[in-house]
């Protein structure tokens, strides 16, 4: 780790997040490395100077293109990576498919609670340890969630304040009878990232919220012919592709909206006590990293 990096505040940006890098990032780089962690090295992590602010930022799919598919993101060592530089609090954005017809592509979301339908994701820090077994009744900080909102409000656009995000393996789309059971759930959009993320950020005591930005209709929500050669292959009609880069377009001016907020918000949430549990029973020693880098070790 490169000494005197710290920042309080992150970004995880999913699809199309190398596009804020690349054109219009807020703010002005000042460092970029690639942290090794006891899971193997983290994606690249970018830290900007903006007004009043500092925050690190970071790709989960890659830098130039959509390069790292969900169920091959390394989200232990990005999660890692980003408490040992001292973040107290992640924002996340993505762009799953809508299953609530009323989840429009183009509308932003921020997200209440999880549905985990992942299958061979390492989603736990502390495994083989007797660690990890902590409530999730709110899988996203609500601190950090309303903040968001304020945010996305300021813009002056529409947007839904809660939903429900269902989390599948990847890579490939979902089925039309998939999304039939997710909606019967109560899911009301489908993707591939954030049960994972949430979890771990929740294991090192960072809050963890999302704004999603529905890119799509899921399969089977309505009738779609496919269309070779094309971003998901006719699930978007012109309008909606239209509204979606809208949508794109305003991410940067949420982000900064969000942590001009945060940088101002004391933190009063309980998730940085999520495992204070174990620390009074004795069962945690030291600090979080230390306490896993030596279970880590102990496993090999």
């Amino acid at each position: 780790m490169v000494k005197n990096l710290q920042a309080r505040l992150a970004i995880i940006g999913g699809s199309r997040a190398y596009d804020l890098l690349s054109k219009s990032s807020f703010g002005e780089r000042s460092a970029s490395i690639t942290p090794d962690t006891p899971f193997g090295k983290s994606a690249p992590i970018h830290f900007f100077s903006g007004v009043g602010f500092t925050y690190a930022f970071l790709s989960r799919h890659g830098e130039k293109s959509y390069e790292v598919t969900a169920p091959d993101v390394n989200y232990r060592a990005n999660i890692w990576a980003l408490k040992e530089l001292g973040v107290e609090r992640i924002v996340s954005w993505s762009q799953p498919g809508g299953i609530n017809s009323e989840m429009k592509p183009g509308d932003f979301v921020i997200t209440s609670d999880i549905i985990d339908h992942t299958k061979t994701r390492d989603s736990t820090f502390y495994a083989r340890t007797g660690l990890g077994f902590i409530r999730m009744g709110e899988p996203f900080c609500s601190e950090t969630a309303g903040t968001l909102r304020a945010a996305v409000a300021a813009t002056g656009n529409s947007f839904h304040d809660s939903g429900i995000y269902c989390c599948t393996e990847g890579p490939r789309l979902e089925t039309p009878a998939e999304i039939r059971m997710f909606k019967s759930w109560g899911a009301d959009l489908v993707g591939m990232t954030l049960a994972t993320e949430a979890f771990l950020a929740r294991e090192l005591e960072i809050c963890y919220a999302s704004i999603c930005m529905i890119s799509n209709f899921a399969e089977g929500v309505t009738p779609r012919k496919f269309k070779e050669g094309v971003l998901f292959e006719g699930m978007l009609n012109e309008a909606e592709t239209e509204k979606v880069e809208r949508s794109i377009s305003l991410f940067p001016q949420i982000m900064e909206n969000a942590l001009q907020r945060l940088t101002r918000l004391k933190r009063g949430c309980k998730c940085g006590l999520s495992m204070e549990r174990y620390r009074r029973s004795g069962k945690l020693s030291g600090d979080l990293l230390s306490h896993i880098r030596e279970s880590v070790k102990k496993s090999i």
